[in-house]
């Protein structure tokens, strides 16, 4: 279980208690794309998912809001994500950034295992999903990795290229999942060809048309080794 605290986009600030968490991935609308991430992942050993898209369920103690994160070791990486939060009961509906940390080292062995590893940090405002609807493709989508305190650009495009909160609503509630005190992570863009995205640090903006922006930033602490 987590709690999280927001400051709404139309004013005021609320808590809600996370219960139930959901990382959707293979998201992106362009489905040659999508295949062709999947094909790229396959030669690089990540397990191909059964069906695309796809969805992981994740122990709820994942979703933090936090300024540092500790991990096994310097292969982990974030994702720049659009986040649905369910409050009270299946209308009451939340949209905020997050950013889902993933073990690279860990992914060859199974996307699921990789997720389970590391949390997924959300933003710090949300926007009612019901005012925005409407204009949610517009809303952009960006992230930055940062090392020794440089930051660079890592991902930057827009929630219209992902499937949209609507398309895993349906699914969730199909398969009887919508439930209060629930998250869905809605799986990411590309990143930017170049960057190196093993970093000390991450951060993730959405923005709305009206230049209203929810952010999430945080540090990455890799522990020290094991005594085996």
């Amino acid at each position: 279980m987590s709690t999280l605290r927001f400051d709404i986009s139309t004013g005021g600030s609320r808590e809600v208690v996370v219960e139930h968490v959901f990382n959707a991935g293979y998201t992106g609308r362009d489905t040659a794309l999508v295949q062709e991430h999947v094909d790229e992942l396959a030669r690089m050993g990540v397990p191909t998912p059964k069906q695309v898209p796809t969805l992981y369920p994740l122990s709820s103690y994942l979703l933090t809001q936090t300024a540092t994160i500790q991990v096994p070791h310097a292969r982990t990486s974030g994702e720049a994500e659009w986040a649905v939060i369910v409050g009270d009961d299946e209308s009451d509906l939340l949209l905020t950034v997050a950013c889902d940390h993933t073990d690279r080292d860990l992914e060859v062995h199974g996307v699921a295992w990789s997720k389970q590893s590391a949390p997924n940090v959300v933003g710090d405002l949300a926007w009612p999903l019901a005012q925005i609807v409407d204009e949610l493709d517009a809303f952009s989508l960006r992230a930055w990795v940062s090392h020794n305190g440089s930051d660079t650009l890592i991902q930057d495009g827009a929630l219209g290229q992902l499937l949209p909160p609507s398309y895993w609503l349906e699914r969730l509630t199909k398969h009887s999942l919508l439930r209060p005190r629930s998250a869905l992570l809605g799986g990411t863009i590309p990143m930017l060809d170049g960057a190196d995205q093993f970093g000390d640090a991450w951060r993730a903006e959405i923005a709305d048309p009206q230049g209203r922006v929810s952010r999430v930033a945080y540090r990455v602490q890799a522990l020290p080794p094991a005594w085996s």
